[in-house]
């Protein structure tokens, strides 16, 4: 026997012993999660259990660490999931307790044991209107063909602002939407437009496999959970080219470091001819932190907007990505903004504070005359 195969056998050994006694604990951790408005649950060898809340770390109230924790975790698995994790040592799934909520989940191995990471999905979906996203984002969602990209680090709501937009086209539009995520984060119900949801290693073996055969699904619009490499930014934008609106996201945090990023991906004898596709292609941009709001209740978005124009597409084909924020400077009549102009915005309303505004800003000096206020 191979020691991948004896480990894998070991490990469900131990978790029939072990693990399912243990799983319902964890679930009272995720629900206590959700009643203390955390994002995120850290799990951990050594240490209790971690919540973020509002962008910050800090302990679950009244928990301690857990006996036999590792054998719970993977208690949460199917067998081919656990053969993968003991292949791979690290792991992304869904899972979900009935009446609570739905998680995205990385399993990890790391050197104190196994850890794991639940990201906590709403039951409900955010509208635009409550994310408080610009009106041009409304427009874009509208849009019959082209590559429309949500970016930033993790954490920033990317994968709530894009299940916003989908349900909004799903309420208004009679579409046929293809996700492809890995794993399926919020679940769609088929609206006016019908809604196929295809989730990595469950219904498609990768990104590239699943963006090859949507092409022959009758698509009218396609939503990538994440443009990872090479092929999967060659496959959506083809599938841009040849007349779909393509969604996805990207770990950048300005519009113009995105499409440097879609570029440089492509070895450089390719480049002048992504470029070309791009200039044709992309329609929108839509880079985007969180800021925590003024209140204390919560955070709110800034969201820079980039907008596909003929200027922009010029920029892309000559090469002159540089000049890309001197432009959404001056696009407001297009409903272009700044990441700046956004923080600015929201200072103005006091939905955020002079501090946080300075510490989320790029222009620090800006700010720092609000600070001064104080």
């Amino acid at each position: 026997m191979g020691r991948v195969s004896a480990l894998f056998y070991a490990t469900r050994y131990a978790v029939s012993l072990m693990g399912t006694e243990h799983v319902a604990q964890i679930d009272v951790w995720l629900a206590q999660a959700l009643a203390c408005g955390a994002s995120d649950l850290h799990v951990r060898a050594g240490m209790p259990p971690l919540i973020r809340v509002h962008g910050r770390l800090q302990p679950l109230p009244n928990v301690s660490e857990m006996e036999g924790y590792e054998a719970a975790l993977l208690a949460l698995l199917t067998e081919s999931q656990r053969q993968l994790f003991v292949e791979r040592n690290d792991l992304d799934f869904a899972y979900e307790i009935p009446t609570i909520g739905r998680f995205r989940v990385n399993l990890l191995r790391q050197h104190q044991g196994v850890g794991a990471v639940f990201r906590l999905l709403p039951n409900r979906l955010r509208t635009l209107e409550e994310l408080g996203l610009p009106q041009v984002v409304y427009t874009l969602a509208r849009l019959e063909q082209g590559l429309v990209l949500v970016t930033g680090p993790t954490g920033c709501g990317k994968s709530t602002t894009l299940a916003a937009i989908i349900d909004h086209i799903n309420q208004e539009s009679d579409k046929h939407i293809v996700t492809i995520e890995d794993p399926l984060e919020f679940i769609h119900q088929s609206k006016k437009s019908l809604v196929t949801q295809r989730e990595v290693g469950a219904h498609t073996m990768s990104y590239a496999a699943a963006l090859r055969a949507v092409l022959r699904e009758d698509p009218d619009i396609i939503l990538l959970g994440e443009l990872r490499d090479l092929e999967s930014i060659s496959l959506a934008t083809t599938a841009a080219e040849t007349g779909h609106l393509v969604f996805g996201t990207l770990h950048t945090r300005t519009a113009a470091s995105t499409v440097d990023r879609l570029i440089d991906v492509f070895p450089s004898e390719q480049q002048s001819q992504i470029r070309t596709m791009l200039a044709e292609t992309l329609r929108g941009v839509i880079a985007q932190q969180l800021l925590i709001r003024a209140d204390g209740e919560g955070r709110v978005i800034a969201a820079e907007i980039l907008v596909g124009t003929t200027a922009l597409a010029n920029l892309i084909r000559e090469g002159k990505t540089y000049q890309i924020p001197s432009l959404i400077q001056t696009g407001r009549r297009e409903g272009m903004q700044t990441m700046d102009q956004a923080i600015l915005d929201l200072l103005r309303r006091k939905l955020i504070t002079p501090e946080e505004a300075y510490r989320k800003a790029i222009d620090k000096d800006t700010y720092r005359q609000y600070l001064e206020r104080l």
